[in-house]
């Protein structure tokens, strides 16, 4: 007998933490980790498996069909942004043929179970891409197909991803003689700026954020790659995985699309240091835009319409920016650095 499992990719990054704190901690999944490192110690007890591999080797990719039979997946392995405009060759590689892949062992593993199994794939506010500071400040609280042109290879690659869940969820080998019929069962969500006061920011754009705090913890000065007046929307890390398993949870039949935006509040940089200075009153923070950064960050709205997953599923952040700061983040940074502390 095949175990029945849910695999998550990328399990050891930011949002894998956690996915599989939550998952493993409500006993009911038993998960197969994939991640390129090796799996932090305190998740290790939460997981049936860990494979220390690539996304992109197909041989374990095959094993993983043939070893288990996969109810779901919980695709989040990646390049983040900002390395992938260093090595842009290598993130569609990752970003885009590593989820191709999955696709296809979600479509074998449907052909195998005779049920669609379920994809779950997050992305990325970096998939749309405003033209310039005035159509930002005019667009308000983009929604999900309006500014689809993203500028860098991570928007890029979330996008183009989008559509290729789409096609295996709708139009998968149409022309065949007998076509698939909902292989997969593909949900996206679009993330805001995302703030993890468990892990330490791990190269996107959006991280000016959770470094700001992360080093003002420690004591240490930090120099913020963009303006004072720079605007995204953000969420806490709880209600990112509260997100992804209320969107895994919902009937299929109350979901009018296959891609939802999700957020819960709009800061400014300074306004994120005004609350990380209420806490930490010593913090050094400068303002030393990076004008490349800048502009990435720039070509993304200043807030985003999630009145869809809010109506279809019935989407409520559990944290604003208030409750955000004062009851999960500061505490548990506090906690992580207090030998550290000096604020």
């Amino acid at each position: 007998m095949r175990k029945e499992v849910v695999l998550i990719t990328g399990a050891n990054g930011e949002v894998g933490h956690g996915l599989i704190a939550r998952l493993g901690g409500q006993g009911g999944a038993r998960i197969v980790a994939l991640d390129l490192q090796s799996l932090d110690d305190g998740l290790k007890p939460q997981v049936d498996r860990f494979i220390q591999g690539d996304i992109l080797d197909e041989m374990l990719l095959g094993r993983l069909v043939s070893e288990y039979e996969i109810r779901a997946i919980y695709h989040l392995a990646s390049l983040l942004s900002t390395r992938a405009e260093f090595t842009p060759e290598a993130a569609h590689r990752v970003n885009v043929e590593g989820t191709l892949k999955l696709l296809r062992l979600a479509v074998e593993q449907s052909h195998w179970q005779g049920r669609p199994v379920l994809f779950v794939y997050p992305s990325s506010i970096a998939a749309y891409g405003l033209p310039d500071l005035a159509a930002k400040a005019r667009a308000g609280a983009v929604g999900e197909d309006d500014y689809a042109h993203p500028t860098t290879m991570y928007g890029c690659n979330k996008l183009y991803c989008e559509h290729l869940g789409r096609y295996y969820a709708r139009h998968y080998r149409q022309l065949a003689v007998e076509a698939d019929q909902a292989a997969v069962d593909f949900r996206c969500l679009r993330f805001p700026g995302l703030i993890s006061a468990e892990t330490l920011p791990t190269g996107g754009t959006s991280d000016y954020g959770p470094e700001m705090l992360h080093h003002a913890a420690q004591g240490e000065p930090y120099a913020c790659f963009v303006r004072e007046d720079a605007r995204l929307p953000f969420m806490a890390m709880p209600d990112a995985i509260e997100s992804l398993l209320q969107l895994g949870a919902a009937p299929r039949d109350k979901l009018s699309r296959l891609v939802y935006n999700v957020t819960s509040f709009s800061l400014s940089a300074a306004e994120i240091y005004d609350r990380v200075r209420q806490a930490f009153p010593n913090a050094e923070v400068t303002f030393q835009p990076d004008l490349k950064r800048q502009a990435i960050v720039d070509s993304w709205p200043a807030d985003i319409d999630d009145r869809a997953a809010r109506r279809d599923w019935g989407w409520q952040p559990a944290y604003d920016a208030a409750r955000a700061f004062a009851e999960y983040l500061v505490p548990a940074v506090r906690r992580r650095y207090a030998p550290a502390m000096v604020g």
